[in-house]
């Protein structure tokens, strides 16, 4: 669903736009996109993941759920993906920020996982991965529940070079050596 203005927000009008409630927004080529309330597996998924990062030895403060990140697209847009790790640069220049949003000049972060929602699919697959390969993440995890697959895309030269995992495959991951995830356990959150 997209929220119908007369004419495209820019970015500027994104950064300033309240609606009076706490709806999250993707702002697409000038459309404000409202983001679907999540299911209960997918929010399962996102903290599983959480958990599974801070053992890793992630520390917290380089973890983030629903951090706003600009993005290319036709016009700069502003993508929100379910969960977010930062590189120590990047939780370095955002504290203190009162907004979580990682602005054009700021470093990209390490990883954004998408967890696919029903009718979300195009836009996981398609617009993100091209918005976040341009934005420079290192890694880009797309975890489908609804197709039992986590698709792993890791930046090579500007471009997602695609893995994909199902069932008791291990993961691998080329920004943390020591992951050791099948997509079962990803996907059972």
């Amino acid at each position: 669903m997209i929220v119908a203005t007369a004419k495209k927000m820019t970015f500027e009008e994104f950064l300033h736009f309240n609606d009076g409630t706490d709806n999250l927004y993707e702002l697409e080529n000038g459309e404000l996109i409202p983001m679907p309330s999540e299911s209960e597996l997918n929010c399962r998924i996102a903290m599983f993941l959480v958990a599974y990062f801070l053992k890793l030895g992630i520390p917290y403060y380089r973890l983030r759920m629903k951090t706003e990140i600009a993005v290319h697209s036709r016009m700069v847009g502003v993508r929100v993906p379910d969960l977010v790790v930062f590189s120590e640069e990047l939780a370095t220049v955002m504290q203190g920020a009162t907004r979580s949003l990682i602005l054009m000049d700021m470093p990209p972060p390490l990883l954004a996982i998408e967890v696919v929602s029903p009718n979300q699919e195009n836009r996981d697959y398609r617009y993100k991965r091209s918005e976040y390969a341009a934005r420079g993440i290192a890694e880009y995890w797309i975890v489908d529940p609804i197709a039992q697959k986590v698709t792993i895309l890791a930046w090579v030269e500007g471009f997602y070079d695609e893995r994909i995992y199902e069932e008791e495959s291990t993961i691998v991951s080329s920004i943390f050596a020591n992951l050791q995830l099948t997509a079962a356990q990803v996907l059972q959150g």
